[in-house]
């Protein structure tokens, strides 16, 4: 009887651990999404158009799926305050590369 008891608390505290562990095991497929983005082509900064690698290493993160490139950890702001605006531009260098 006594070891029962003592089981309950342990049974308890393992269904406890699990259900917090939950959201942290998705990270796994957070990290696979970001390996599955659509790589950046360009060699330009798409805010301000600065030559990639001029002012040290581009500063890169996904957007939508999408790699991005910025110049300076610095665009990330003016990205941030219109992301469709700069993923158009984009868009239409990567359909003028295509083109040449």
């Amino acid at each position: 009887m006594k070891n029962m008891k003592c089981l309950k608390p342990i049974a308890v505290a393992t269904l406890l651990m699990g259900f917090l562990a939950a959201p942290f095991t998705s990270g796994a497929a957070d990290e696979k999404k970001a390996e599955a983005a659509k790589p950046y082509s360009l060699k330009t900064c798409p805010v301000s158009d600065e030559k990639l690698g001029e002012m040290g290493k581009p500063y890169v993160f996904t957007h939508e799926g999408r790699e991005v490139k910025l110049c300076c950890k610095s665009c990330l702001k003016d990205f941030k305050k219109d992301p469709a605006k700069y993923m158009k531009k984009v868009e239409a260098a990567e359909k003028k590369e295509k083109k040449s």
